[in-house]
């Protein structure tokens, strides 16, 4: 591919939405050899087309770039917004993991003889249309395509206009890809173009069966309160590292650096540091010049401030507890036990991912039951809160919700189920006159 065609207006999106529930009829009908096929060649076309994809890519960033220094970007939405220079290969090496993932189409979740010759199987299906609106983040475009066209699902795509060009050449890269192959529909993804394309999608309950926001707290709760088809929110982030007073010091400072620095922009980095008073004498001071190290602005609590009189920390205030900085800041609190962690925790957590470091098997336990959220670790960085870390091969967003789907939502999330009943004549009046019994007798 050597150029990629100028955004063209789409026709209405209604239009286009019924374009692609037509396509997400004949997708559910093909092979998982032949989505297998068709993703494997999208992951060869990315890395054919790597240099396309950066030159967009420089292209976005130069104008964003422009808007950083203005205040109108933060750093933390550029940081998601540039492809590194082996962005591309990791897009690609993506693809292709979940192209090799088992199929989750047609799984038998369950069989039950109701009668003799009345059997019912209970198997996986696509759920049709995905509608996914994002921000930044262009390595998005191929995971949510390649997750959506693996568990054949037709989808439509908006990105922010911050990563317009990046986006557009993706998914012109897909599409013409999948022109080799005649039997996966062109229709099976759209980019959407515009806000307004956004507010007509929001009520087209009809033609989309899942919408999944990804972005700020407000950008999902505008699009719960504003849309008629069922949402699916990318969670916010607020993610806390307890260091317990049995913690292994040396394991507390690394996985607190690692939550917190290894992509701070990221919603499974950490923003809140919760110390044991019994350690804190001796964990602060070691944490403190490694976060220092790494440019970590710090706010902390008044005992934390006490601790470290000579250490320039700004005292934090109460909204910092519940705000997710999505870049290299981090709030530290001091607390007397297990319990007011569990607390703070439960007060001001996201539901999204906590971690506490012990060496303490009960008080371990302990955490791993009583946080509520999708995802709770012992001695374990929060970034590992990742569909590919998770091994689903990529993620369409990380749900803080309990119900559908939870956690980095991979495959299975892209999929429902739906009720096979095969029968011989079989009628229901028989049974309600008591000419026939049901044996429900469980086959599977």
């Amino acid at each position: 591919m050597t150029n990629t065609p100028a955004a063209r207006p789409l026709a209405d999106v209604a239009s286009v939405a019924r374009s692609a529930r037509r396509a997400s009829r004949k997708l559910a009908l093909l092979s998982d050899e032949a989505r297998k096929s068709a993703l494997l060649a999208l992951a060869d076309a990315l890395e054919q087309n790597s240099q396309q994809i950066l030159a967009a890519n420089a292209q976005d960033c130069a104008a964003a770039q422009r808007l950083v220094s203005t205040g109108e970007m933060t750093p933390a939405l550029f940081a998601r917004l540039r492809i590194k220079e082996n962005g591309v290969a990791e897009m690609a090496a993506r693809v292709r993991e979940v192209a090799n993932l088992p199929d989750p189409l047609g799984k038998l979740l369950a069989a039950t003889q109701l009668d003799d010759g009345l059997i019912l199987h209970k198997e996986s299906c696509p759920l049709g249309v995905l509608a996914v609106v994002f921000e930044s983040r262009p390595e998005v475009v191929s995971q949510i395509a390649s997750l959506a066209l693996k568990s054949g699902n037709a989808l439509l795509l908006k990105g922010g206009a911050e990563a317009a060009s990046s986006n557009e050449t993706i998914v012109a890269i897909w599409k013409e890809t999948l022109r080799k192959f005649p039997d996966v529909p062109q229709n099976s993804i759209h980019l959407l173009q515009s806000r307004s394309d956004v507010m007509e999608l929001l009520a087209l309950r009809d033609d989309v069966d899942l919408l999944i926001p990804r972005g700020s707290k407000e950008f999902v709760a505008y699009m719960e309160r504003h849309s008629q088809i069922p949402v699916l929110g990318h969670g916010e982030g607020i993610c806390h590292v307890f260091v317990d007073r049995a913690a292994d010091l040396h394991k507390a400072v690394a996985i607190t650096l690692d939550s917190k620095v290894d992509y701070p922009a990221a919603c499974n980095s950490a923003e809140t540091l919760l110390v044991h008073m019994d350690v804190a004498a001796a964990f602060l001071p070691k944490v403190v010049v490694e976060l220092r190290t790494a440019n970590v602005e710090l706010r902390a609590c008044p005992r934390v401030l006490s601790l470290l009189p000579t250490e320039k920390i700004i005292p934090a205030s109460e909204t910092d507890w519940s705000t997710e900085y999505s870049g290299l800041i981090l709030s530290i609190k001091m607390v007397d036990s297990l319990e007011d962690a569990l607390e703070h925790i439960h007060k001001y957590g996201s539901k999204h991912t906590e971690c506490i470091v012990t060496e303490d098997p009960s008080a371990a336990d302990r955490f791993l039951q009583q946080v509520d959220a999708a995802g709770v670790f012992h001695n374990a960085s929060t970034r590992f809160a990742d569909g590919y870390r998770y091994g689903l091969g990529a993620e369409v967003g990380i749900s803080n919700s309990k119900l559908h789907a939870r956690g980095p939502m991979g495959i299975e999330g892209l999929t429902t189920y739906k009720y096979k009943l095969r029968g011989t004549g079989h009628i229901v009046a028989e049974y309600s006159s008591g000419a026939r019994r049901f044996k429900h007798k469980p086959l599977a």
